[in-house]
């Protein structure tokens, strides 16, 4: 997916929290496997005799909605909600432990507690870690080893929400592959939830006599999460998604519904059977309508978790006229028993398998063959892992030995991704290049020398690709380390983003969004050369055009407000050029034709400029790779041809471009058309020349290859400006 389309793919890449069962749940389980008579009216959720097998049965759905969804399954691509039904459920459960040990001990012993969920999470947990390390290093390539392998020990540490969610905030991240540890942060965001609530309920049942105080702070802690979640949703998405602070009050509402269990009985039992069903509709209903284009959580989340909630306070009392008349069949239950393991399996089974097969992370067939072969690694992990480690005396007995050996476990984790770091993957390339760089800088001719370059077939990645292709992906330039590249919710830029020679009289300004920041490497060395101030105005997916496009289903207003007031600072500026581009790929946000409209505002932007006698370069958009030209390389390290693309089909949107042309056209500014610069004159546009990436990701050029072609850039600037930016090409 384009970037320049404003979406935020942050949401649906792996996004269920684990199903979470207690050693203790709502009510006892039964021994020997044996589930409580399904004739027997369930046991109210405070305590009682029996095992509430609507809870696995809700479990069942909740885990197999998740998994089908990231499968490809579309008529449940709303199957993601799966992660608030666990939440609510999670949230209840551990609520009505703690409240039965407090009526039956008077007290609630942390570190039972904490031994507890050590014993429950961590053997299953480290088991799939250390699997799933293995599996990334055998199969997913050397590229990303070393950030899977970070996701691993925040994983182990249960801080690998907030990685995740600050990865999401970055706008090169978008079109970046899953990490096959992502599903691992709904395990952060229970565990830092357990970190609060189980202090502030003791504190609570201490100061308040009457249980139903005890739902103020409570209450009041959901309503907090809930504002920022509808606030994150707005200004931060991934941070909504993955942060705990947006999260918290789906767990809270389980609670509630676990501190409410004494009067659940109250209700009639028709009314409680109507709520049940109504609640499995709810989820349901999510489920089948919601997609990966739903605003989520937002108050979206708000229809699986007050279903939960549903299923959980009716099916207390119902019976079997409630929902429990279908979550209490025996497969449901069973599913529901290995609903953890089955969540952990998953998500490693269906980004690994289709790279180790050979296939696309998108053989959807592939993925759900192999999601569903996780059932019996789950029952396998259930029966030789999670059990004889839950339940073994010399741990049931001391809270302390638990303790110690999840922290162990947590530790042995992050020590075997911190080691699998020193040995990465190697990757099969070929032999020695031609230096790009150097070769085009000691050229007579730099660009006849850029053409040989690019008329030579490149089909194995060299042995000595400089920059490498980790650089290629993840480092960045000044206008990006120095927070000069804003990003989609800022609207002012802090920092002076002055380059080139600062102390130089004539200026150059770059406006535009990332697709003008590319050029930053050969315009900073140029600006230095030739005494050039250089300012850099940049906005992710910001347009200069004056249009409004869409970003998260809503306009852009960010970046207009931005595009006006850093035009103001242009004009006062008073400099001797403005350099823009842009990506030409975005979507419009209201009526019109997107070409026609861009347009319009593109020649609306020159002509403003113009009117304080600034001269105006336009740099058309680059040509685009077939995908992510790095990923691509990895994938196909002995035959790059098919990464490569036929410059016929490299334009993304090539109504928009003849608009923009059409539009400096008619306003009389200079247009520089890139393509001869990193498409062959045969028509073939490769991913690598001599020895360099072009491209970065799936549309940006490479910071090593736009190094390569400052000499290039320099004599066509040269040619129009001049040294000392006095030429006019127009005159």
């Amino acid at each position: 997916m384009s970037k320049e389309s404003l979406t935020v793919p942050v949401r649906r890449l792996a996004s269920p929290p684990r199903p979470d069962t207690e050693d203790s749940q709502a009510v006892p389980e039964p021994q020997d496997g044996v589930p409580a008579d399904r004739g027997k009216r369930p046991a109210p959720a405070s305590g009682g005799a029996g095992l509430r097998l609507d809870i696995q049965g809700l479990r069942a759905v909740a885990v197999s909605l998740v998994v089908f969804a990231h499968s490809g399954v579309s008529s449940l691509a709303g199957g993601y909600v799966g992660v608030d039904v666990f939440f609510v459920i999670s949230g209840f459960l551990i609520t009505s432990l703690m409240l039965r040990e407090w009526g039956r001990d008077g007290r609630i012993s942390l570190s039972r507690f904490y031994a507890r969920r050590a014993l429950r999470l961590l053997p299953a947990s480290t088991l799939v870690v250390v699997a799933t390390l293995a599996g990334s290093w055998l199969f997913l390539g050397p590229l990303r080893f070393a950030e899977y392998a970070k996701d691993a020990i925040a994983s182990a540490w249960y801080v690998v929400n907030f990685r995740l969610a600050d990865a999401g905030t970055d706008y090169f991240n978008t079109d970046v592959p899953p990490s096959p540890f992502q599903h691992f942060w709904s395990l952060a965001v229970e565990e830092q939830f357990y970190l609060i609530w189980p202090i502030v309920l003791i504190i609570a049942l201490k100061i308040f006599r009457r249980r139903v105080l005890l739902t103020i702070p409570l209450l009041a802690l959901a309503a907090v999460s809930f504002a920022l979640n509808l606030q994150l949703t707005e200004s931060s998405p991934s941070w909504a998604y993955f942060g705990s602070q947006g999260r918290i009050w789906e767990l809270a509402v389980g609670a509630l519904v676990a501190l409410a269990a004494n009067r659940l009985d109250a209700i009639p039992r028709p009314v409680a059977a109507a709520l049940s069903w109504a609640g499995l509709a709810a989820i349901g209903y999510a489920a089948v309508a919601f997609d990966d284009d739903t605003v989520f959580p937002g108050h979206n989340a708000a229809i699986p978790v007050l279903g939960a909630a549903a299923v959980l306070a009716g099916g207390a009392v119902a019976g079997r006229y409630g929902a429990a008349a279908v979550l209490s069949l025996r497969p449901a239950v069973w599913i529901g028993g290995i609903s953890y393991a089955w969540y952990l399996w998953h998500w490693p089974l269906i980004v690994i398998v289709p790279a180790a097969a050979g296939f696309g992370e998108h053989d959807g067939p592939l993925r759900l063959v192999a999601a569903l072969c996780g059932i019996g690694l789950a029952w396998s992990t259930l029966r030789l892992v999670e059990d004889p480690m839950r339940f073994h005396r010399a741990f049931k007995a001391r809270a302390g030995r638990g303790l110690s050996l999840g922290l162990g476990l947590s530790a042995v984790a992050a020590a075997v991704a911190v080691v699998a770091v020193q040995f990465p993957p190697s990757l099969t390339s070929g032999g020695e290049r031609q230096d790009t760089k150097e070769v085009i800088a000691q050229a007579p001719d730099h660009h006849a020398a850029l053409t040989r370059l690019l008329e030579q077939p490149v089909d194995k990645l060299p042995s000595n690709l400089e920059p490498s292709l980790h650089d290629v992906a993840y480092k960045r330039t000044a206008v990006y380390t120095d927070d000069c590249a804003l990003t989609m919710e800022d609207v002012k830029q802090t920092q002076p983003c002055l380059y080139g020679d600062t102390s130089a009289e004539r200026t150059v300004v770059l406006f535009g969004d990332s697709h003008v920041a590319q050029w930053f490497p050969a315009l900073d060395a140029i600006a230095r050369e030739h005494h050039w101030r250089l300012y850099s105005f940049t906005k992710n997916a910001c347009k200069i055009a004056q249009i409004t496009i869409e970003y998260n289903k809503g306009p852009y207003s960010t970046c207009d407000d931005w595009r006006a007031v850093t035009l103001e600072k242009i004009l006062k500026m008073d400099p001797e050029l403005v350099i823009t581009s842009s990506s030409n790929s975005a979507k419009l946000w209201g009526e019109g034709d997107t070409a026609t409209e861009w347009g319009k505002g593109q020649a609306e932007t020159y002509r403003r400029l113009q009117r304080g006698g600034i001269q105006v370069l336009t740099l058309l958009d680059n040509p685009w790779p077939k995908n992510n030209a790095v990923d691509c390389a990895v994938a196909h390290p002995k035959d790059l041809s098919a990464c490569a693309r036929p410059r016929s089909e490299a334009d993304p949107k090539p109504d928009v471009t003849k608009a923009l042309v059409a539009a400096a056209k008619a306003e009389d500014v200079t247009v520089i058309d890139p393509y001869d610069w990193v498409c062959a004159p045969s028509g073939n546009c490769p991913i690598v020349a001599g020895n360099t990436m072009v491209y970065r990701d799936f549309g940006h050029l490479a910071d090593g290859f736009v190094e390569a072609l400052t000499p290039v850039v320099e004599d066509r600037l040269l040619r129009l400006f001049g040294a000392d930016l006095s030429r006019h090409p127009g005159a």
